[in-house]
């Protein structure tokens, strides 16, 4: 591995035109796709195996034409103080405004308020259902605004008017904080690298791998009914990723310099012993991504691939456009320890002014390690009762999908989802649909007529609507309101016992009852999430294991990476639950509602953070195995590991957590969860575990912790990630037929 990457780097050095043509030439012409390519059309949310899809498809065979997947939209109406809805004038204001509704091209029905039984008890509150014949997101942009235009004139009559429903819907913006992210980023590696021109190297390069990943997501976007959240987490991740890979190569690039080597044989040694590193933490991050396809949700696996491709190109990126614009930099890019004037700094070896002459001081890195392992113990239990405390909220984990009522108080969604809870209930936001299949039965009739009565009985029932049967009549659907809002646990209760009714029923009269709707959803997808988490955890884990078992060669150290990651994951997750769900902090975070945390954020988390945390663990423990092996006592390689890398990894950390938190600006719910989840989950992995449980654990075990047994020592293949055999590749020479080799290779 090492040596056919050392040739690949100079091979990219020396052909340095020939490789930024490739990179450019994808990048315009993925963005020329991106350009042409049509808009993206509906993104399907299907969770295959539950009931509440099984309800869904059943809906679309006996009701066709009714446009289950249409979009909707409520326009609530609520009259001035001291007025109701029946008044006159009010009443006039609203029929003018259903009629407007109607004339809609791509409207399939409208429903009158006065004569659909949707005015509140007290006369105060109305509203008129919409049906649209395509979805939110295929709506034409004229049929929002005449939606909204008949909205504002009942506003103009003196009404109160919002707009619930999805046909308003909007794609997610990301807002300022993003930008802020990576001016961050900018200036974390100005601090780094001492230049403008090597701080500008992985920035370059992972906004050109951001930039093809991106537009060939947008190209493909109508094609696979990728979503538009699909694109914003493969730029959170891509970008992260970029620049981190990107930094430790070009950290290693002038580490070789110092060393005395020459520019291109620097770049093909960073290339073979950083770029190995890169290579396979890149590795356990698209293992993790892919790994999502196991929950058997196609829009979460969809996100995975989308990012997992993403951070492919950003490792093919720094294996080979890093080296050829280090090609361009030349002397630009310093040897390590020499920065420029303008920032104070010395040579490396050459003492400060203030400084009697001698050996120079130790770095921060030096000096932590150095403690660490004097104190492994107490290092060691700090870390993890410190992480013990923060996952305690995690305990209290309540999970759901995001709706109306967690949009901000700002939006015309949640405006009307508060309307209609104080004109009719909580539970008229999340209604239950019973789909009676009657098909096997009888008397179909008897069975709605037995399941509405059934379901009238349970505790916790508003109302029920009669039986809605299909022309066929051998299908009905029923809509239940619940008195409880709809991600609490009373309707998920309700939604148990009207499934458990329905098999007594199915015994007595052959008709099946399933429960769907969104809510349902919601319910289910939490469910297949939680059923799939162990599995996932197994296979991605178990994975990732074998893989640092081969670069690594060791059983405890991956061992250790794997529990470390664990401790991290769920305080992070315990983070989340104190800020999205307790609601500390909420006011900085931007959150104006709190409630449970988004159903798919725990395997998200653990996929993306498991990836993330073994970036950490590659680059850092390489470094103290690349020393082990050259000879050093096993804590003198730990003190050697981190005075090489522990500037890069908490360069890199920074960075990741400050692109992360870019998009806790975002209007979208979901993605602001998932941005402060990982930048607090980096947090907690690089400082905590990898920056001072690892060096405390490898302190502790010593030489044991590279203990491999000896048969399993034969059976793995060498993959030489520590770069020992780029000795013997330089002396072998690298004259005009390295190219050729390399091909072979």
């Amino acid at each position: 591995m090492a040596t056919f990457l050392y040739k690949l780097g100079r091979l990219a050095f020396r052909r340095r035109h020939f490789v930024a043509l490739i990179w450019v030439a994808l990048l315009t012409l993925a963005g020329v796709g991106a350009a042409s390519a049509p808009p993206a059309g509906n993104s399907s949310f299907s969770i295959p195996g539950t009931e509440a899809q099984k309800a869904f498809d059943l809906l679309e065979q006996r009701f066709p034409g009714a446009s289950a997947d249409g979009a909707t939209a409520r326009v609530v109406f609520k009259a001035p103080a001291g007025e109701t809805m029946t008044d006159a004038g009010n009443k006039a204001t609203v029929e003018k405004t259903v009629d407007e509704l109607a004339d809609g091209s791509e409207v399939a029905s409208v429903a009158d308020p006065y004569t659909g039984n949707a005015v509140s008890e007290d006369g105060t509150i109305a509203y008129a259902s919409v049906k649209y014949d395509v979805s939110g997101m295929e709506l034409e942009e004229s049929t929002k605004d005449a939606l909204e235009d008949a909205a504002q004139q009942a506003r103009d009559a003196g009404l109160t008017v919002e707009i619930g429903g999805d046909a308003l819907q909007a794609v997610p913006e990301t807002g300022a904080t993003e930008v802020i992210g990576i001016a961050v980023a900018a200036v974390v590696l100005v601090i780094t690298f001492g230049s403008l021109v090597a701080a500008g190297l992985p920035l370059l390069t992972a906004l050109i791998g951001v930039g093809i990943g991106v537009s060939s997501i947008t190209a493909l976007a109508s094609a696979l009914e990728l979503g538009s959240t699909t694109s914003i987490l493969a730029m959170m991740i891509g970008l992260a990723v970029g620049i981190d890979y990107a930094l430790f190569i070009v950290s290693r690039y002038r580490a070789e310099l110092a060393e005395g080597r020459e520019r291109e044989e620097a770049a093909g040694r960073a290339v073979g012993t950083a770029g190995s590193a890169v290579v396979f933490a890149g590795l356990t991050v698209v293992i993790a991504l892919v790994g999502l396809a196991v929950v058997n949700i196609p829009m979460l696996t969809k996100m995975g691939i989308a990012a997992a491709g993403t951070v492919a190109i950003a490792v093919l990126i720094a294996l080979t456009m890093i080296p050829a614009l280090l090609g361009y930099a030349g002397r630009r890019v310093k040897p390590a320890g020499a920065k420029g004037k303008r920032l104070g700094r010395s040579r490396k070896g050459e003492p400060k002014p203030d400084r009697p002459a001698g050996q120079p001081k130790a770095n921060l890195g030096t000096r932590w390690a150095s403690f660490v392992v004097r104190r492994p113990l107490a290092v060691l239990l700090l870390g993890v009762i410190g992480l013990g405390a923060a996952a305690v909220p995690a305990a209290s984990l309540e999970l759901g999908l995001p709706d109306d009522g967690s949009q901000p108080t700002s939006t015309t969604q949640r405006r009307a989802y508060d309307l209609l809870s104080e004109g009719f209930g909580p539970g008229f936001n999340g209604p239950l649909m019973v789909v009676v299949d009657a098909k096997g039965s009888d008397a179909p009739k008897d069975a709605f007529t037995d399941v509405e009565q059934r379901i009238k009985g349970l505790d916790g029932v508003v109302a029920v609507a009669p039986p809605a049967p299909n022309k066929g009549g051998d299908t009905a659907t029923i809509t239940v309101v619940p008195d409880s809002k709809p991600s609490s646990v009373q309707t998920e209760d309700l939604v148990h016992a009207i499934r458990d009714a329905g098999g007594d029923i199915e015994a007595k009269t052959g008709a099946e009852t399933l429960v769907t709707g969104a809510t349902a959803m919601n319910i289910d997808v939490s469910q297949k999430l939680n059923d799939a988490l162990v599995p996932y955890l197994v296979l991605v884990v178990g994975l990732a294991f074998l893989l640092l078992i081969v670069v690594f060669r060791s059983i405890l150290v991956p061992l250790k990476a794997a529990l470390g990651f664990l401790l991290s994951v769920m305080a992070a997750l315990g983070a989340v639950v104190a800020v999205f769900q307790w609601g500390w902090l909420s006011g900085l975070m931007g959150v104006e509602e709190t409630g449970p945390v988004m159903s798919m954020m725990p395997i998200f988390m653990v996929g993306v953070v498991f990836g993330l945390a073994m970036d950490y663990e590659v680059f850092l423990v390489t470094r103290m195995r690349e020393a082990y092996v050259h000879g050093e006592k096993p804590n003198q390689a730990v003190v050697t590991g981190f005075k090489h890398g522990a500037r890069v990894v908490t360069a890199a950390a920074v960075i990741m957590m400050a692109v992360f938190a870019g998009f806790i600006g975002s209007s979208e719910s979901m993605v602001k969860m998932i941005g402060f989840g990982l930048a607090i989950a980096v947090f907690f992995d690089a400082f905590v575990v990898r920056m001072a449980i690892v060096p405390a654990v490898l302190a502790l075990l010593g030489k044991k912790a590279w203990w491999l047994p000896k048969w399993l020592d034969r059976a793995l293949p060498n993959v030489d990630v520590e770069g020992e055999g780029l000795r013997t590749a330089a002396e072998r020479g690298t004259g005009p037929d390295e190219d050729r080799e390399l091909v072979r290779t």
